[in-house]
């Protein structure tokens, strides 16, 4: 297994947003019962599998959550708003975030809103924004053998930046802890992540 570090020269960190900063599963659970969804019980990460209903739909109720007002009110995951606070005031780190959210505007723009509103203004120093469900390859690969920590809570994510050079680490949630990559490192928190890599 690499070690895992963080990337001391320029500080730049890089992230997904949704399972990683931002608890997008609640809120989307909160969402579809609102709407009269029941959830079945369930830890895989393809939410066909929490619902009845076929694959077209759910990921247009996935785009549809993700372009509504709601996404600019997620909350953050675990201790992540303390720790990306420290990592940026007390050690000088900013972050690029990327995101596989929606190419509509104004879903970008409560996306951005809703960061900075819990992590500040000045943390979060790039902000890519893919379509809902689109590979992240093409944006990794821009950063490729920069060694940077990516943070990710989709397994297949984090192998693509293992492929570029970078330090991926993984997010744990139910759908990732029997991954098998032993080059990904898994954190359970913000706060593991931290102490490890500092």
């Amino acid at each position: 297994m690499n070690k895992m570090r963080f990337h001391k020269d320029d500080k730049v960190i890089l992230t997904d947003c949704d399972g990683v900063l931002l608890n997008w599963e609640y809120s989307f659970h909160v969402w579809m019962s609102q709407k009269g969804y029941d959830r079945k019980s369930s830890i895989e990460y393809d939410l066909i599998h929490h619902y009845d209903v076929d694959k077209p739909e759910i990921k247009k109720l996935i785009r549809e959550f993700n372009e509504s007002a709601a996404i600019g009110f997620l909350p953050p995951l675990r201790d992540a708003m303390y720790y990306v606070d420290l990592l940026h005031r007390k050690h000088g780190y900013v972050f690029h975030m990327i995101t596989s959210l929606s190419k509509d505007p104004n879903a970008q723009k409560l996306r951005i809103m809703n960061t900075k509103k819990i992590f500040g203004e000045t943390a979060f120093e790039k902000f890519v924004f893919l379509d809902t469900g689109e590979d992240k390859d093409e944006e990794l690969a821009k950063y490729k053998n920069s060694g940077y920590i990516w943070i990710e809570d989709k397994i297949e994510n984090a192998e693509t930046g293992l492929k570029f050079g970078l330090n991926s680490v993984l997010m744990e949630h139910g759908h990732n802890m029997n991954h098998v990559n032993s080059d990904i490192h898994i954190v359970k928190n913000w706060e593991q992540l931290y102490h490890e890599a500092a």
